[in-house]
């Protein structure tokens, strides 16, 4: 089952053919985590690419008391902290199970191998890196131009379900907007 989902959700970056995909979908560990673990701290390097079987997780900055959420991830999606992962820099950011998580991860060591022994993977690789990227250049866009509300709305007509799985304060933090506003916007807006 849980690479079945990993199979559709890697085929919809790109098709693999058989050979890449066998040698990619051998090289996941099972792995789970308790409600409110950190998965990765910040300061360390993040050491596995992950794929959520169940629950949420989120990325997350710290300023002293301050957290900043940054991005959530969920059944059917990779996470980890990619440029830290890609790169084998230490990470400014935290990796977080916000609920019990089952998850796969793929290690840096065979990772690195599959992409070398398999150009058709760094394609893939490249491919989904890039999407990654133009979803965080869409969501830095709505973070600086657009109000409270269309932030709110945005979230709601791109995710509605994450009403029901995330806590509206890391929803909050995430649109970058009062828990007070959010609450007042859950409330009145309507789509």
């Amino acid at each position: 089952m849980s690479l079945d989902l990993l199979h559709k959700t890697a085929n919809a970056i790109m098709p693999l053919p058989a050979t890449e995909w066998e040698a990619l979908a051998a090289c996941w560990i099972p792995v789970k985590f308790k409600r409110k673990e950190i998965i990765t701290p910040a300061g360390e390097i993040e050491k596995y690419l992950y794929f959520v079987i169940e629950g949420v997780q989120r990325v997350f900055s710290l300023d002293g008391e301050k957290e900043t959420t940054l991005i959530f991830s969920y059944t059917g999606s990779f996470s980890g902290i990619m440029d830290s992962f890609q790169l084998q820099k230490p990470s400014p950011w935290y990796l977080e199970a916000l609920t019990h998580s089952e998850m796969l991860r793929l290690s840096f060591a065979d990772f690195v191998r599959l992409t070398d022994e398999y150009p058709l993977l760094q394609k893939w690789v490249r491919i989904g890196s890039v999407a990654a990227l133009s979803g965080v250049l869409e969501r830095y866009n709505e973070l600086i131009a657009f109000t409270a509300e269309q932030k709110f709305r945005k979230l709601l007509t791109r995710s509605p379900h994450v009403l029901q799985l995330i806590p509206h304060k890391y929803l909050a933090s995430y649109l970058g907007i009062d828990p007070a506003t959010f609450s007042k916007l859950l409330s009145t807006v309507k789509l």
